[in-house]
């Protein structure tokens, strides 16, 4: 994997690789606040991978899903330099006629065997999960990798 980080002006910055550009930014007063931070990139990282997992595995056991968002917060250390994450929640929230056991499996996997986003962040701050099948809490676990 290579990737080009090209400086725009202030904090703004433009990461390029394989054809695909995101924008970043600092948070004001010393940036503009004109973009996702770095440690926001990473957040959506392990959110967009997990979710990819889950998605094709879900499609792989044929279930209807009508709609899927993965909400995510993180904590972050306080005080001292650098800041790094002290946990991550993320909620996987979906609705249609998916069988419960289908959706704990695939989340289940993706966060002990598949997602590698989740794997490298989860080395330094738990991944704690929910899993929301329409509207209501049907599972929950960490994030586990050998």
């Amino acid at each position: 994997m290579k990737l080009t980080c090209t400086w725009n002006q202030k904090m703004k910055f433009t990461a390029d690789s394989d054809g695909y550009s995101v924008a970043m930014d600092a948070k004001s007063p010393v940036g503009d606040s004109s973009a996702m931070t770095p440690k926001q990139l990473v957040l959506a990282g392990v959110c967009g991978c997990t979710a990819m997992d889950v998605a094709a595995l879900l499609k792989k056991y044929k279930q209807p899903v009508e709609t899927f968002v993965v909400d995510a917060q993180a904590t972050h250390t306080e005080g001292v330099h650098p800041t790094v994450f002290k946990e991550i929640k993320l909620l996987f929230k979906l609705t249609g006629s998916i069988e419960a056991a289908k959706i704990l499996e695939a989340v289940q996997l993706s966060q002990t065997k598949y997602c590698g986003v989740s794997a490298m962040i989860s080395k330094t701050a738990p991944i704690l999960y929910e899993v929301e099948l329409n509207g209501a809490i049907i599972g929950a676990g960490r994030a586990a990798f050998s």
